[in-house]
């Protein structure tokens, strides 16, 4: 049976799942040098939506997902206000850019964990997502975002989103 609590946690997820796949289009875009407008409105919008529905969990003090959540809003709100300046200058170009890598590494960031917690043989390698393996897996999806980031604010050029 599933609960008013199992259905928002299923649309969360969904939305989480759907925000994740709508990101690599979007960083492709950003390696590429061009950016879609459908992909980055279908990826920003996901991803507001998953952080905006993280925030309505019950609450129960401060967690590091709600201190992801804070961050991840933070980040997305400053993406949407450098879409504008993207176009006319490298700084925004840079903010742009490195905002929605930023994004997507934090919906990476959190499936990990999740994929620990809930992946019976990887919760057996780090049950308490303080163990080695967990480490190495954040580490290593850091590594290659922060790579990403460095390669994606090199090569945009947007136009009107």
């Amino acid at each position: 049976m599933i609960t008013g609590l199992g259905t928002f946690t299923a649309i969360h997820t969904l939305l989480s799942i759907a925000a994740l796949l709508a990101g690599v289009p979007v960083v492709i875009g950003l390696l590429s040098g061009s950016l879609s407008s459908r992909w980055f409105w279908t990826f920003w919008l996901t991803a507001a939506a998953t952080s905006v529905t993280g925030f309505f969990f019950p609450f129960h003090g401060m967690t590091p997902a709600i201190g992801v959540g804070i961050a991840a809003v933070i980040i997305l709100a400053i993406v949407l206000m450098a879409a504008p300046a993207a176009q006319r200058s490298r700084t925004g170009s840079f903010i742009f850019a490195g905002g929605l890598v930023a994004s997507e590494y934090l919906l990476v960031f959190v499936a990990i964990a999740q994929a620990f917690g809930k992946i019976p043989l990887l919760h057996a390698a780090a049950p308490t997502l303080k163990e080695p393996p967990f480490d190495v897996a954040q580490f290593v999806a850091l590594a290659i975002f922060v790579l990403l980031g460095v390669l994606s604010t090199k090569k945009l050029k947007v136009q009107k989103l």
